[in-house]
């Protein structure tokens, strides 16, 4: 194994790369090096068409959202038609009979709703027969839809979700939700599906393309919400790609970042921002991005975290660089900073899509130290394919859903689930 290099060679790196007057500052917390297993479990349905874009574990329910329409079970003895979406059973991986919903088009996202239920979100116009844009709420005990919900996009998409039980989060494409004008984002009740009218953040001035909400997180205490897109200013602030909001009214709060102001991506991607993930005790995030088929100064390609503070123009604590490939996911844990794309090395500032000075190899996923950044030891390996878009951490292990099929050396179609040790 390559030596690790020091936080100062690291920060060094990332000065090279970052927009002038942006430097790195000290890690706030500490973590260990303990990583969830190599080995994937034997017992995940296998998705044999499509791609998995998220993962939503409710009780022993493990649901599952994408684009494709066969799964099997484990041993593959029997074939099941699925429409974008189904569900099984934590630790058996038994799919479940009686969720079983028809979605017209394909789910990007996942939310815990009350009572038994989950929220959906995504590119479709109806489900189970009755007409239902981009929302959803389904009762996972018979995959019925709930009509106490009432929410409905005016146009557009849903690309994620989050909720803490009484709110839900939306972010997307869409100019409005039930007839009520919110572009991009909006605060809905969870129970109800109504508009909250007095959280109305305006996200303007898109950089290129449509102007959209591409990813959302909400921190643990359900204080910030973070989103990113493709806005370059929200309610007349500078704010490139990304920005802090008060999860209460939606005003901006006071943190910023230029980091994600040069244009090292191509005209073509209207934005490189992609996921991104709180830690568990809320005192920081981490981002990925993807970017352009060259390799230019900036944060493409990399996952990046910064600390949970009202500071003005907030420097990356840390990035980590692949050399040239797209990260689609992040997870964070306690332990660690997972992150999934179609990568080929991490720790990799200095590569041009090759191996540059210090690169470790990682084949479509990793783990990275949340204290120093670096790549941690942890290496399953997968079949890169467009990359790994849903990382879902529980409390005994790690799901990754993607496009292929080999995860870690063994047969696991799209779906897979790492223990911990």
């Amino acid at each position: 194994m390559k030596p690790t290099r020091t936080l100062t060679a690291l920060t060094m790196g990332a000065l090279l790369l970052l927009p002038a007057g942006i430097t790195t500052a000290a890690p706030a917390a500490t973590a260990s090096s303990a990583t969830v297993s190599e080995r994937a479990v034997s017992w995940t349905p296998h998705v044999l068409d499509g791609a998995v874009k998220d993962i939503l574990r409710v009780g022993d329910t493990v649901v599952v959202a994408g684009d494709f329409h066969r799964v099997a079970d484990a041993d593959r003895s029997r074939t099941h038609t699925r429409s974008n979406l189904f569900a099984f059973e934590h630790g058996s991986g038994e799919i479940l009979r009686h969720f079983a919903p028809d979605v017209s088009g394909q789910v990007n996202s996942l939310a815990e709703g009350p009572d038994g239920t989950v929220v959906i979100g995504g590119h479709f116009s109806a489900v189970n027969g009755s007409a239902s844009r981009g929302l959803a709420r389904l009762s996972l005990a018979h995959g019925r839809t709930d009509p106490r919900f009432g929410a409905v996009l005016d146009d557009g998409s849903a690309y994620r979700l989050a909720g803490d039980g009484g709110d839900l989060y939306v972010g997307g494409s869409f100019s409005g939700i039930n007839g009520i004008g919110q572009h991009g984002v909006a605060k809905l009740d969870a129970d109800s599906g109504e508009v909250e009218a007095d959280f109305a953040p305006g996200i303007e001035e898109q950089r290129r393309g449509q102007l959209r909400v591409q990813d959302l997180a909400l921190s643990p205490d359900g204080d910030r919400l973070v989103i990113n897109g493709t806005f370059t200013r929200v309610d007349g602030h500078d704010r490139h790609q990304i920005a802090m909001l008060d999860a209460d009214d939606g005003s901006v709060t006071p943190w910023s970042t230029s980091a994600f102001e040069p244009d090292c991506d191509y005209s073509r991607m209207q934005t490189y921002m992609r996921r991104m993930d709180f830690s568990p005790d809320g005192s920081y995030f981490a981002v990925v991005t993807a970017g352009g088929p060259t390799v230019k100064p900036g944060l493409c390609k990399t996952v990046t975290r910064f600390e949970n503070t009202d500071r003005p123009g907030a420097r990356p604590t840390w990035s980590n660089h692949t050399g040239g490939d797209s990260l689609y996911s992040v997870e964070v844990t306690g332990s660690a900073v997972y992150v999934g794309g179609h990568q080929r090395w991490m720790d990799n500032e200095d590569g041009a899509h090759n191996a540059g000075p210090g690169s470790v190899e990682r084949e479509g996923i990793a783990a990275v130290d949340p204290r120093t950044g670096r790549a941690l030891p942890w290496n399953p390996g997968r079949s890169r394919g467009h990359g790994v878009e849903a990382l879902h951490a529980t409390d005994d292990g790690l799901y990754v859903g993607s496009d292929t099929e080999r995860l870690a050396d063994a047969y696991h179609a799209r779906l897979g689930m790492f223990p911990t040790t």
